[in-house]
């Protein structure tokens, strides 16, 4: 009997801008960055809100997905939050920012800084 393994979907979908915004990221990150890294900490009125930063290390617990332009890292403790979601990078004449396309949410604030699962 053979085992077949399948390939584990990765628990967010960046789109090309998303990529390249992380490439563009990391070719000005701060020295010892090792990549970019999507938490969800509490905060804004409706709970959890989507958070980019550089990171230092890597915690084992992190989802990593490889880009061209540098490693993505996913908070292990937001992976719950975030399968099934879509990440994207938007600009227009006034704002810049990720965008999220996040089936977990079942609300957001009417500011948009937060949402809740």
């Amino acid at each position: 009997m053979a085992t077949t393994t399948r390939i584990r979907p990765a628990a967010l979908n960046l789109t090309p801008s998303a990529e390249a915004r992380i490439a563009d990221l990391m070719a000005r990150a701060p020295e010892g960055a090792v990549g970019v890294k999507l938490s969800t900490p509490r905060r804004g009125c409706s709970g959890l809100a989507y958070s980019v930063d550089y990171v230092t290390e890597v915690d084992p617990f992190d989802e990593k997905i490889v880009t061209p332009g540098g490693d993505f890292y996913v908070d292990g403790g937001s992976i719950l939050y975030l399968v099934g979601s879509t990440m994207a990078w938007e600009e227009d004449d006034f704002t810049a920012g990720f965008v999220f396309n996040n089936p977990n949410a079942k609300g957001s604030c009417g500011c948009g800084e937060s949402f809740t699962v």
